[in-house]
Order: structure tokens, then C-alpha cells, then sequence
């Protein structure tokens, strides 16, 4: 498994949709994912990532309280908010909002919820879904992503299928017919993912962070053997050994890009993959001290309260 995919299979992503829209322009909405409109789908999540997928029209879109214009999104383009922050969407953004807890309508049959909403002159359709994930303020990806991440989803090959998907699915919803809501479920996984990896492609040179790291291609090797191998009892030697590059050199680079040095890193991801472990498995302790590395359940246990401040078996009756 490759260092992006383990990182992200830690997180726990579930997708799913929730809301289908119809707005007419001149329209403008401030809005952000209650948990509500996300039961009994999502269970328990520590944070949501929310995404509107544009079917027909165009609007625009900024994260409220930070400057500039935000973004403008055309038919076939997704946006996804990784921190769920509340954001202006609109036709013209300076416009007094209205709250989309007031225009959200409740579902019908077990449907999907829905708005309608505006004037009388052009309009826009989309689709609004989100992704639950575990700890992701913890999390080296997602944690730094920016509030806005863009797909456009008539570039490339791989995103090309998505958006045909993404159209029949919400054809399907719009319609009423069954399946579809699992269809676009699964597809929101498959979304946040693409959004990432095209991301990190477009990072610009000079840029830090966890996925600027994955473009060097010593720490992106170190990565890659740190997340292969977990339980392996890493030291720098034997990490720069393998690399191909001196034991300063590498820490260095490490500490540039990714913010901390090697085994700090891996020390962290150890405590990141036995929180997911404590509170969607039913492992023992000594189990998940064994799968993320540790002798013992008792160096486990000092290691999991010195990073958290409390005991293992008592964050995991507090975060199950």
C-alpha cells in the first residue's frame, strides 16, 4: 500500500449525499453540514468533509470571513470544503445571504433533502454530499489541505468517468429511483481522493507539507517504507540506509517538507492508525500494541498517554 492510500484508509472515509438543490438566479446561501442531515447514514465521525457537485448551471463560492472573490464552478465541476467551514454559495455572492438551515427541506419517502430557491432567472443544480472521517485534524493530508479544493471534472482521463458517473447518479436522484443515493456514496470516496492526488500534482515548487514530501524522492521512499512496514523497530540508520542517502541529509529534508524528523513521524502515525484501531475495532490492547508496533501492551500504553494524556482503554470508552 502507498503511503497516500494508507494515510487516507486511516482516516475512514464514508461518503454518502445528502441534498439535492434547484436555485434560480439572483440567489445566495451561507451554509455548513449539520450531523443531522447526515443520519442515520454516518455514524459517529469526528469531522465531515462536505462537497457540491454542479449539474447544470454555475455559481460561485468562498469560505466566509476570508478575502477575495472565492471560486466560480460550472456544470460538471466539484468543490469539496475539507474542514466543513460555513461558506457563501451563490449567483451573486454579495447579496444578504439566507441560512440553508431556513430553505432545506425535509426528505420525502426516506429521499433526500431538498431546496428550492431564488428568482426567476437562470438556473443552477447541484448535488451536495459529504465524507466522514476520523481525526482528521490529526491527519498529515487532510489536515493541510486548503479550505476550497476544486476538481474540475472535465479534465483528465480519470476524472472524465467520474463525471459521467457523478451525471447519471444525480440523474438517478433527480428521478427518484433506487440505488442511486449508493451510487454517489461510494462515489464521493472515489471524488475526495481524485481531488487530492490532482492537488498534490499542481502543489507548487517550493510549497511544505506532507503531500509536497511525497514529490522528493527520498522522503517520498521513506514514506513509503515507514507506512509499508509499521511494526518494523525503525531507527534513522537503518531508514537512510535504505533510501539511499546520508543520516543528516535525509533528516534534514524530512524536517523541511514534512515538519518534524523521521521518527517523530513515525512515532505520531503509530498513535494516528491504534485511535482508529481503539475506536472502530474491538482489538484488545496488547492486539493493537502489536499492530502498530510496540513490544509490550505496557510501552504502548505509556506511549499512547504521553501523546494523548490519558490511557488507551479510556480513549477508547470516550471516543468508541
Amino acid at each position: 500500500m502507498d503511503a497516500l492510500s494508507d494515510v487516507l484508509r486511516v482516516a475512514h472515509l464514508t461518503g454518502g449525499v445528502f441534498l439535492h438543490a434547484d436555485f434560480f438566479a439572483p440567489w445566495c446561501m451561507a451554509a455548513r453540514v449539520a450531523p443531522e442531515h447526515c443520519a442515520p447514514a454516518l455514524g459517529p465521525v469526528s469531522n465531515l468533509i462536505l462537497y457540491h457537485y454542479v449539474v447544470e448551471g454555475e455559481l460561485r463560492i468562498r469560505v466566509d470571513g476570508e478575502d477575495g472573490e472565492g471560486l466560480v464552478l460550472g456544470a460538471g465541476d466539484v468543490v469539496l470544503l475539507p474542514r466543513n467551514d460555513l461558506h457563501l454559495v451563490g449567483s451573486d455572492l454579495s447579496l444578504p445571504p439566507v441560512a440553508g438551515s431556513d430553505i432545506i427541506q425535509p426528505p420525502k419517502d426516506g429521499g433526500l433533502f431538498s431546496i428550492r430557491h431564488g428568482g426567476d432567472g437562470r438556473r443552477t443544480r447541484m448535488i451536495c454530499g459529504y465524507l466522514g472521517c476520523d481525526c482528521a485534524e490529526d491527519n498529515p493530508v487532510i489536515s493541510t489541505l486548503p479550505s476550497l479544493l476544486k476538481l474540475d471534472a472535465e479534465q483528465g482521463g480519470a476524472a472524465e468517468w467520474i463525471r459521467s458517473t457523478f451525471q447519471y447518479a444525480a440523474e438517478e436522484v433527480a428521478a427518484g429511483r433506487p440505488g442511486s443515493e449508493t451510487v454517489l456514496a461510494k462515489l464521493s470516496e472515489l471524488l475526495f481522493v481524485e481531488a487530492v492526488r490532482r492537488y498534490a500534482e499542481d502543489l507548487p515548487q517550493g510549497q511544505t507539507g506532507w503531500l509536497a514530501g511525497l514529490r522528493d524522492p527520498y522522503v517520498a521512499r521513506a514514506l513509503a517504507l515507514l507506512h509499508r512496514d509499521i511494526t518494523r523497530p525503525w531507527n534513522v540508520d537503518d531508514l537512510s540506509r535504505e533510501v539511499g542517502l546520508s543520516r543528516s541529509a535525509l533528516a534534514d529534508r524530512f524536517i523541511s517538507l514534512i515538519g518534524m524528523p523521521p521518527m517523530h513521524y513515525v512515532a505520531s502515525w503509530r498513535m494516528q492508525v491504534a485511535t482508529q484501531k481503539l475506536r472502530n475495532t474491538s482489538a484488545s490492547l496488547a492486539q493493537v500494541a502489536d499492530l502498530v508496533g510496540y513490544s509490550s501492551e505496557a510501552a504502548f500504553s505509556r506511549a499512547f498517554k504521553k501523546a494523548f494524556g490519558t490511557a488507551p482503554a479510556t480513549w477508547r470508552r470516550s471516543n468508541r
